[in-house]
């Protein structure tokens, strides 16, 4: 949720988590912090939960689920607060788990993005709208990246576009970029515009049907890629949608330079 929502405001009076780590500082916190949400944004919530045990993930180690949103539908041909009733619920045991293997784990950061992220869930069940859960899978295909597993290389587009071809999952940001194939190899460098700055870096060798271009030499908390999609063609695009194109899915790294007379 953005920030200036109302439900990114938090209180200086919580508990600090990275002392207090106990289940029950924890769920008083937790409480609080639902207290200190709007109550536009909690229409439709029966309440909050918290739980002790650790929820795993079924396949991949060190990661757990922290939150989630217990949703009810009722019929009706519309959503609405008294159609649509959730339940918050947070899993105390999952941040002991990811707090035992990380000396700085923020708690009180991670219980209030938790618990922002499922409230949106809820408030985009009343709006019908699914584009949170478009953005989990967009998380849930990083960890496969990062793991070396198989992944959906345009999984980054199923992220929050926060401009026209670039998309934000969590704190990593990917600007895309197509390329015909006859055009690449004479392209001397690849250009691109971040936060009013244009910037160059040196183009990759190779094009491939998906490459994944790291950028070093911009500071910011997060990955800043550059993502070179290859035009396809309409058969190419059909055979995607059927899952029987293997795209060529290439990475490699590049230090950006601001673009100037000079460069």
């Amino acid at each position: 949720m953005a920030r200036g929502s109302g439900l990114d405001e938090r209180s200086s009076g919580r508990a600090d988590l990275s002392i207090l780590m106990k289940f029950e500082a924890f769920e008083r916190a937790a409480q609080a912090a639902y207290e200190d949400v709007p109550d536009p944004f909690k229409e439709g919530i029966d309440g909050l939960v918290v739980r002790r045990e650790a929820i795993p993930h079924p396949e991949r180690e060190n990661v757990y689920t922290l939150g989630e949103c217990l949703t009810e539908e009722h019929r009706s041909d519309y959503g609405s607060p008294e159609t649509t009733r959730s339940v918050i619920a947070l899993y105390w045991g999952s941040f002991r788990e990811l707090a035992r293997s990380d000396d700085d784990f923020d708690w009180e950061g991670e219980l209030w993005e938790t618990l922002t992220h499922e409230l949106r869930h809820h408030l985009e069940s009343l709006a019908g709208d699914d584009a949170l859960d478009s953005l989990d899978y967009a998380v849930d295909e990083t960890f496969k990246r990062d793991e070396g597993l198989d992944f959906d290389p345009w999984y980054f587009q199923s992220g929050e576009e926060i401009a026209p071809s670039v998309y934000r999952v969590e704190k990593s940001v990917y600007i895309e970029q197509e390329w015909r194939e006859q055009d690449f190899p004479q392209a001397e460098r690849i250009e691109f515009d971040w936060e009013g700055v244009r910037f160059v870096c040196r183009r990759p060798d190779a094009l491939g049907d998906v490459h994944f271009v790291w950028i070093e030499g911009i500071e910011r908390q997060g990955s800043l890629e550059i993502v070179l999609v290859r035009k396809r063609t309409w058969w190419e695009d059909a055979k995607r949608l059927v899952g029987t194109y293997r795209p060529v899915v290439l990475e490699s790294k590049s230090i950006a330079k601001p673009l100037t007379d000079g460069v």
